[in-house]
């Protein structure tokens, strides 16, 4: 598990090499102009990064969870927001091609596999988050149509996606009354609010989806009504081990920054580097990023395989992962002084990017009340 095979290794060379040249070098510019590259979105699609653990029949990669790990940490050290935004398209199209039949497979995955048009997930809501099971937004069907109406927040690729994955109430059973309905962007009714101004993420559209009477045919429902909810959960463990590598990625890339800072830049004489206490900090740094690290590929082995513990593993992994990304990256901008403040660095980018891994796809704290349940359950 701790080994990468040759094919892995390959793959994260191919990686590695489009995030040097298509991401990194535009991080910052696409940061501080909102600049959403759907150009470059539609060339990692081209390396199959569209429909990364999607079945190849339908221009999936067919890759594991275990190779998605290795791919998204690379593609944050490139810019953790675009790398996670794919992360978002990724499970959009895993949905379709795990809970869709064979008409949906073949209608909407091939053009998401290759990125040519882009997906949305639209779960949350302005007053349901965490508690997702409390979502308000109805699909109330009309012969052989649904007509939804309500309002999603917080919607990654809002406004620029062609294929919308939206959680609905279909009945008033709680979680069991949740169904998945793809809805196209071109809907009548399907509106966007403005882009949210947000903290970090600047390179992706964030906005509110909103459903006016939007009637798509009931032949848009992905599985049966009510089965909504298990795959919206089933969808989360594989963003949260996602976000975690993104968060690995995205302080790598800060701590390698500093190392390299630290070798350069003298005071009192000698290079930071020399100074003993800086060397144990980032003796920490590097250490809490391994750690996480396993946690990641543990999480992610455990997912592949099916094992009864992979929903508390990917929560675990999700936690730890994220906290110790902002974390290392949040020390790199105090190693690199007041030069790390500065947006021409990165530094205080890439903290400002991996802020949001702590809230979305499940906060930290949600993620500690899976892992005590699941202790809880146990005994």
């Amino acid at each position: 598990m701790f080994q990468l095979s040759d094919d892995q290794r390959d793959l994260v060379a191919m990686v590695r090499d489009f995030a040097t040249s298509a991401l990194a070098p535009h991080a910052v510019e696409w940061d501080q102009t909102k600049h959403f590259p759907i150009d470059v979105l539609e060339e990692a699609g081209s390396l199959g990064m569209g429909g990364i653990y999607v079945k190849e029949d339908v221009g999936g990669s067919g890759l594991t969870r275990s190779d998605a790990a290795h791919i998204f940490e690379e593609l944050a050290k490139g810019d953790p927001t675009i790398a996670a935004y794919i992360s978002i398209h990724n499970m959009v199209a895993w949905m379709i091609d795990s809970f869709g039949n064979t008409d949906q497979r073949k209608k909407w995955v091939p053009s998401l596999a290759a990125m040519t048009s882009l997906g949305s997930y639209c779960l949350t809501e302005p007053d349901a988050g965490s508690d997702a099971g409390a979502l308000r937004t109805k699909a109330v069907r009309d012969g052989d149509d649904y007509v939804l109406n309500g309002v999603k927040q917080f919607i990654s690729g809002a406004g620029s996606s062609s294929v919308y994955v939206v959680m609905a109430r279909t009945s008033d059973t709680g979680n069991q009354g949740i169904s998945a309905i793809v809805v196209p962007a071109e809907t009548p009714g399907l509106s966007f609010g403005p882009n949210e101004k947000k903290m970090g993420w600047n390179a992706m559209p964030t906005a509110q989806v909103i459903f006016d009477n939007v009637r798509v045919p009931v032949g848009n429902l992905l599985g049966a009504e009510g089965d909504g909810f298990g795959i919206a959960m089933k969808g989360l463990n594989g963003g949260r081990i996602n976000m975690g590598a993104c968060s690995l990625g995205g302080a790598q890339w800060a701590l390698d920054q500093t190392v390299a800072y630290l070798k350069e830049r003298k005071a009192f004489g000698k290079p930071l580097i020399d100074q003993q206490a800086l060397l144990f900090e980032l003796a920490d740094m590097d250490t809490e990023l391994e750690t996480a690290r396993t946690m990641i590929w543990r999480a992610a082995d455990a997912l592949d395989r099916g094992a009864p513990d992979r929903v508390k593993l990917c929560a675990m992994a999700k936690r730890v992962a994220t906290d110790a990304g902002f974390s290392v990256a949040n020390r790199a901008i105090q190693l690199h002084g007041g030069y790390g403040y500065l947006s021409e660095y990165g530094v205080e980018k890439v903290v400002r990017d991996l802020r949001v891994h702590q809230i979305l796809e499940g906060s930290n704290e949600i993620m500690r009340l899976i892992i005590g349940r699941t202790l809880a359950d146990a005994h």
